[in-house]
């Protein structure tokens, strides 16, 4: 029914049509014309099943036939009999409470008052004439009420759905707000991964060059240095790329680095040719996932920045400080960069993704110069939580 209202409606104005033709040999009898009860017949039931595609239209037209009924049918005696299809009258009221609005509804209320009545005079002298008028009020008020309850119902659903469909586009929105956060984060582990990969590859390659002739063996140990660490850059790097992928493709996880990788930076940045002095006060090896990623990120890009800026002869001190509270994180060198270096030849997205690393777990982040010489990185995360 409610896939093919047409349908239902025809069945409905069937049924009426088929107790309406008990009323065609009495109204002939009285001398009612054939072809005036099958116009009103016409007009009354065969719009019917039209009605909820043309409301407003469908239920003057019924009004019609009611009226062409009146006119024709109330010069006999006995007055106005009560056909079944006069129910399509009621029906239309339904119809324009529900699908149009109370405005039309009581316009059409009023011409049905008009009918009643006059209907009612035509019934004068009849004893039943007042019990049939009340009986044609109560079946209006009926109609009335069912377009109100129908009307509210349709309303409810509507606004429900469009809800829904709001619903489903902000989440839609929220997926690609969360898409493009995930790729700006993947860009910064990029950058933090080629960055230092790459600083420590020119370093070594730098070395090799100048200690080729004269101290074979070393510049051996910087090739190797630089082919390890270009296959650890390439593996992380293909890690990162495999959220990128397709559903279907196959991605290759691996465990994201932490504090204790920590130890590992220094390291290698030592095998770069730059001192660098690691202080742990406390236990780190049980940190929060994300401080302790954000933790191995940060020394990883304020390392690469020693490597690259820092210029000959510079030390590095690498502090972590654990308390019960917080974790405190100072990166410190002795080189004569300069931030404009730094921002200039990196454009300054390291640092942005260092402080949106510490702001995004709650922490707090600072950059600059030293005030007795070189850079200082220090940052601090809350641990409480």
């Amino acid at each position: 029914m409610k896939a093919h209202p047409a349908f239902g409606d025809s069945l409905i104005a069937g049924l009426l049509l088929i107790f309406d033709m008990g009323f065609a040999v009495t109204a002939i009898d009285r001398g009612v014309s054939f072809s005036a009860f099958l116009a009103v017949t016409l007009l009354m039931l065969g719009p019917l099943p039209f009605r909820r595609y043309h409301p407003l239209g469908i239920s003057y037209l019924i009004l019609a036939g009611a009226f062409l009924q009146l006119f024709t049918h109330g010069g006999y005696e006995g007055g106005i009999p009560v056909r079944m299809s006069d129910f399509a009258l009621a029906i239309a009221l339904y119809t324009l409470v529900a699908y149009i609005g109370r405005k039309s509804a009581l316009i059409y209320s009023g011409w049905l008052l008009a009918g009643t009545l006059l209907w009612a005079v035509f019934q004068v002298g009849d004893i039943q004439a007042v019990f049939l008028v009340f009986m044609v009020f109560v079946i209006f008020g009926f109609s009335w009420a069912m377009g109100e309850f129908i009307g509210a119902r349709r309303a409810y659903q509507s606004e429900l759905e469009q809800r829904l469909k709001l619903l489903e586009t902000e989440r839609d929105q929220q997926a690609q707000i969360a898409v493009g956060e995930e790729r700006s984060r993947i860009a910064r582990e990029l950058h933090d991964v080629v960055a230092h990969a790459v600083s420590v590859m020119i370093v070594h390659a730098d070395g090799a060059a100048y200690t080729i002739r004269s101290q074979p063996e070393v510049a051996e140990n910087a090739v190797r240095t630089i082919a390890e660490t270009g296959r650890l850059a390439l593996t992380e790097m293909r890690r990162l790329l495999g959220v990128l992928r397709s559903e279907d493709a196959e991605t290759q996880w691996a465990p994201q680095p932490d504090a204790r990788g920590v130890v590992e930076l220094a390291e290698n940045t030592r095998a770069a040719g730059v001192p660098v002095r690691l202080e742990i006060s406390g236990d780190v090896d049980d940190l929060p996932v994300g401080v302790g990623l954000s933790i191995y990120r940060i020394v990883q890009e304020a390392l690469t920045n020693t490597i690259k800026h820092a210029g000959t002869g510079t030390t590095a001190l690498v502090r972590l400080t654990r308390t019960p509270d917080e974790l405190r994180l100072e990166v410190v060198d002795n080189g004569f960069g300069t931030p404009h270096d730094v921002v200039k030849v990196s454009g300054g997205n390291g640092l942005i993704g260092m402080r949106e690393r510490a702001a995004v777990l709650g922490g707090e982040f600072e950059a600059g110069p030293n005030p007795g010489g070189g850079w200082r990185v220090r940052a601090s995360f809350p641990l409480a939580a």
